[in-house]
């Protein structure tokens, strides 16, 4: 979210800044939305102005009984209050009309990153002080590899037959060994965030509202990529009648073309599309959502409050399952657990002060890259050009971990700093030296994606029989367990 103000201010470095993400100008329109709704405030002032002092002559008329004059007044204040509800309606109009315009504006990247498109335009990246000698090399494994689902199924310990008849595409069964290896590697990942690298563990909720979803970005523009938890009509009925944003919720809806619900009954009132009613209904009072990351739920934990200057930086961290719609394009990473609906993921989330939030960026890297570095896992890092970032992004690493069955890098985290992007969405501050509230910045990573990690391990780690060797920094979770399959 940005300030209006600032787009005010500078429209041409605003618009210069989105053209490098594909975006046509919009400084124009949000301005001229601006300025209209300042003429409108501005009038609704001074219509407010003449309110109060026409109120104050009608009683000095009426003290002087000139019953004409206070009659006159009067009709003059009638219609000043029906001036203003149409200026406050109308002003309430265009502040949301912009915060609506403002809302669907990705982040403007930060001075340095390389403008490109797409992913072929991102470029190698090295951390002060780090070179290829200082990641692990590519293995020599002497023999043509298999993929990660080739020995998982070969061990049977990946069952994506089973889990579509479950779930549907995109989901697998891990069993056994498999199972084991990649809880130890979600622990071992964990613990050494928790232990090592100064993170709070937090275990929080996989639901969240839409005001949260907000926060970090991911409403309203990716809402088709989530997983909304819908109502059945026995909780749309419950909801209805014992919120008290109920009956708000209910009035939202288009109740000319959904059914509507007595909230004293729980009985239809009038006739419609049930299916669409219930669709409006969970819109209309907030979700939840199945998390997409651990990112949501971490970031807004300082949501709508003023922190003090003393508590920063804030650094949370969460293994928790993650649920995207999304699956990248059709026919693509359609074997294997590359591309999963449901996953698990350790986050990082950072809370900061802007001086010191390029710094921390650089330190949240090397934290997700001390991970792989652990398990010998060879990669490269790219910082993303400016096409290829995600939506709230200023700057970003993605590391991609090296997979000798696919002969190719593949993401494996993604480390982004997002200045006052989302703080502004979620109204989280600071106070300043000078006890001035400033808005804090913030940052996520992934520290690594779980399953990913598994399917590293596994395609690294591979002997030539079809098992794989645990690597010496998950042998204490596997319970000395030195090798599976085979």
């Amino acid at each position: 979210m940005f300030d209006i103000k600032w787009i005010s201010a500078n429209p041409e470095a605003f618009d210069a800044a989105l053209k490098t993400r594909g975006m046509e100008p919009v400084s124009k329109s949000l301005v001229a939305l601006d300025d209209e709704r300042r003429a409108v405030v501005a009038e609704l002032n001074a219509v407010q102005e003449k309110r109060n002092a026409s109120s104050k002559l009608i009683g000095q008329a009426k003290a002087q009984k000139d019953e004409a004059r206070a009659s006159e007044l009067m009709a003059e204040v009638s219609g000043l209050k029906d001036r203003l509800g149409e200026l406050e309606a109308r002003e309430k109009a265009l502040t949301e009309e912009i915060r609506a315009a403002l809302s669907v504006i990705p982040n403007l990247p930060a001075e340095g990153v390389p403008v490109g498109e797409d992913e072929g335009d991102n470029v190698p990246y090295f951390r002060a002080n780090e070179s290829e000698a200082t990641r692990p090399a590519k293995p020599s494994l002497g023999f043509a590899p298999k993929e990660h689902y080739e020995l998982g199924e070969a061990m049977g310990g990946m069952d994506f037959e089973t889990a579509a008849k479950l779930s549907g595409s995109r989901f697998v069964v891990l069993k056994g060994q498999i199972a084991r290896l990649e809880r130890a590697i979600g622990q071992f990942m964990i613990d050494l965030h928790v232990d090592q690298h100064g993170y709070t563990e937090v275990v929080p909720p996989y639901l969240v509202r839409d005001e949260a979803l907000f926060g970090t970005g991911q409403l309203p523009k990716f809402d088709d990529d989530l997983f909304r938890i819908s109502y059945s009509p026995v909780q749309a009925n419950n909801y209805v009648a014992s919120s008290p944003d109920g009956l708000n919720a209910l009035a939202r809806t288009n109740t000319d073309s959904v059914p509507t619900i007595d909230p004293e009954t729980g009985e239809r009132t009038s006739e419609g599309d049930v299916a669409q009613f219930f669709a409006e209904l969970a819109k209309a009072i907030g979700g939840p959502y199945l998390i997409p990351t651990a990112e949501v739920p971490l970031t807004n934990l300082v949501r709508e409050s003023i922190l003090s200057q003393d508590e920063l930086p804030l650094r949370f961290t969460a293994l928790t399952p993650c649920f995207r719609s999304e699956a990248g394009s059709a026919g693509r990473d359609t074997r294997g657990m590359l591309r999963q609906h449901q996953f698990n993921k350790v986050e990082m989330v950072s809370i900061t002060t802007p001086e010191k939030s390029a710094d921390e960026h650089e330190r949240m890297l090397a934290c997700a890259e001390e991970v792989l570095k652990r398990l010998g896992i060879h990669y490269r890092v790219m910082q993303l050009c400016t096409g290829d970032m995600g939506f709230g992004a200023r700057r970003t690493y993605d590391i991609e971990a090296w997979l000798p069955g696919q002969d190719t890098y593949r993401e494996i985290s993604s480390v982004s700093v997002c200045g006052d992007f989302q703080a502004r969405r979620m109204d989280a501050r600071y106070r300043d030296a000078n006890g001035k509230p400033q808005f804090v910045h913030t940052l996520n990573g992934s520290g690594v994606a779980v399953g990913r990690a598994l399917i590293a391990v596994m395609e690294n780690y591979q002997n030539e029989d079809g098992s794989v060797t645990i690597p010496d920094a998950l042998r204490p979770y596997m319970g000395g367990i030195e090798k599976i399959g085979g």
